[in-house]
């Protein structure tokens, strides 16, 4: 649930784009595709994103196709991923158009992929044993879903958003603080940090370069918003002291 400003409150996106339907259907088309008897585990084992089948059996297809794939049977991998795919990517596809938005998302996605398969990969060519992740696949949307919440952050960073779990209402800038937080206290163990961390690298990149910013905060920025954070911090300090003293006033002319 997210409420645009304090004069609005509501559940999902006024409307859904067809870029959004598009990415829906074919998620969820793959995902019945990988439920099929026999031919589901081939195109699980075939197309999820795996760095030992990237470097040494030339599988370089599999960046870009592991994002349309989700664990087999498990509707809340596919769920979650889809959920915040229309939540989140909705609006944004609204304010740029479907076609930029299709091609930072599959941008998004792709970069995240190559991520996933190169970090496992580059100690082994340096000589070292290779770990589980070289060895295991990786699948699912997260990376490119992870890239549209940044895009969605950024673009409407004060819009207060009020979650499921836990809860409470926060704003849009800190909603991947949190994700991330969450992610490594409460995550399952098989959760690709990589993936996750590879699609907001990489949306911070494309997101940055399409509308002209830095990559990274000047000097200047840097110290533009810690005066701004003190200067909010001292308004609610006296807006709280203005509280507390219409209280006390209260009570003594009762």
């Amino acid at each position: 649930m997210y409420g645009s400003g304090n004069q609005q409150v509501r559940f999902g996106p006024p409307a859904t784009p067809n870029v959004i339907k598009a990415l829906l259907i074919a998620n969820v088309g793959v995902f019945v595709l990988q439920n099929l008897g026999t031919l589901g585990p081939f195109v699980t084992q075939w197309f999820s994103a795996r760095p030992i089948a990237f470097w040494e059996a030339g599988a370089l297809w599999q960046p870009a196709t592991y994002m349309w794939l989700h664990a087999p049977g498990s509707l809340m991998h596919i769920g979650f991923n889809m959920f915040a795919l229309w939540m989140f990517g909705s609006p944004l596809a609204s304010a740029w158009g479907d076609k930029r938005f299709l091609r930072y998302y599959l941008l998004a996605g792709i970069g995240a992929g190559l991520i996933i398969v190169s970090w496992p990969g580059i100690p082994v060519l340096f000589g070292s044993a290779p770990s589980s992740s070289y060895l295991y696949p990786t699948l699912g949307a997260s990376g490119a879903v992870y890239a549209v919440l940044l895009a969605y952050s950024l673009t409407w960073p004060e819009r207060t958003l009020m979650l499921l779990f836990p809860p409470i209402p926060i704003k849009a800038f800190y909603l991947i603080p949190l994700l991330f937080f969450m992610e490594f206290l409460f995550g399952p163990s098989n959760v690709s940090h990589a993936g996750h961390l590879g699609g907001v690298l990489v949306g911070w990149i494309l997101f940055q370069r399409w509308n002209g910013k830095p990559l990274l905060p000047s000097r200047q920025q840097l110290t533009w918003r810690w005066r701004r954070y003190k200067m909010r911090r001292k308004l609610h300090e006296v807006r709280r002291e203005q509280e507390r003293y219409w209280r006390d006033d209260d009570r003594r002319m009762h």
